[in-house]
């Protein structure tokens, strides 16, 4: 006998695109949330888990909207390839600029590095992963050294690599020119400014069809490899700029099959 719980959840299940219903069959499981200091975060993991590796995940959302709830099947999938997984809130503009929210992160992961073992995670392997506005958040974080010890970067989809590249190349506008108005901060908060001699952590690239974001994560990532740092640079002109986020976890989503590999081969 069915029930109507049973019911509904298989009729959603049914209008779902293949991928999408493959991913909801692998059942959302349920967080646990914590606050780190200046917003909350929420933690997956499997039940007993132990010395698992971490993917820590930021949202986009042009630094203003967002939150870490959308997370679409990213939890579900990682926890079944044997992932720990953590969502972020970080304080939106107006009420922080972006230095702020990129301090935020540093926050959120400085807390994840100490408390992840209790909740079945290793704090030696942890991969920050960010879409968007997040992905240039872990870019910058990570590109710093403020992410000490992070094990590997997961970026998908920014045009904010370079922010006077992208002023050059016409695309400081709409959201890039409201969120980077001072000229002045451009450096600071452009991840390429710290890409010098030294090697940084192993780091995949991911960009869509989306205006400019070949050419900028074509360019960061040929200064990444300059350093001899390990880049992996996936060519996503199949998605949309949302859709390269949405589709992560999709059963059969190309990119998910090459972040896998990616995550295997640097912290599996």
């Amino acid at each position: 006998m069915i029930d109507r719980r049973s019911l509904i959840l298989a009729s959603v299940a049914a209008m779902l695109p293949l991928g999408a219903s493959a991913a909801w069959r692998l059942r959302q499981p349920a967080p646990k949330t914590v606050d780190y200091g200046p917003a909350k975060l929420d933690i997956y993991a499997p039940e007993d888990a132990t010395a698992l590796p971490v993917v820590l995940f930021v949202h986009g959302g042009t630094w203003q909207s967002g939150k870490r709830s959308q997370v679409n099947a990213k939890p579900a999938f990682l926890l079944a390839n044997g992932f720990c997984f953590v969502s972020i809130d970080y304080r939106m503009l107006p009420e922080a600029d972006v230095a702020t929210q990129a301090g935020d992160v540093e926050k959120a992961y400085g807390y994840i590095r100490a408390n992840i073992a209790q909740h079945g995670g290793d704090p030696n392997r942890i991969v920050g992963m960010g879409h968007s506005a997040g992905c240039h958040l872990i870019a910058l974080t990570g590109m710093r050294g403020g992410l000490p010890g992070v094990a590997a970067l997961l970026l998908d989809d920014t045009r904010a690599y370079d922010l006077a590249a992208l002023a050059k190349n016409g695309g400081m506008v709409r959201a890039y020119a409201r969120v980077f108005s001072d000229p002045a901060q451009w450096a600071a908060l452009s991840p390429i400014s710290y890409v010098d001699g030294r090697k940084h952590p192993p780091t995949f690239i991911a960009y869509s069809r989306a205006p400019g974001r070949g050419e900028a994560s074509k360019a960061f990532a040929k200064r990444l490899r300059a350093t001899g740092t390990r880049v992996t640079l996936f060519d996503g002109s199949a998605y949309t700029h949302m859709s390269i986020n949405r589709d992560f976890g999709d059963d059969g989503d190309a990119l998910t099959t090459a972040a896998l590999a990616f995550l295997k081969s640097t912290v599996g």
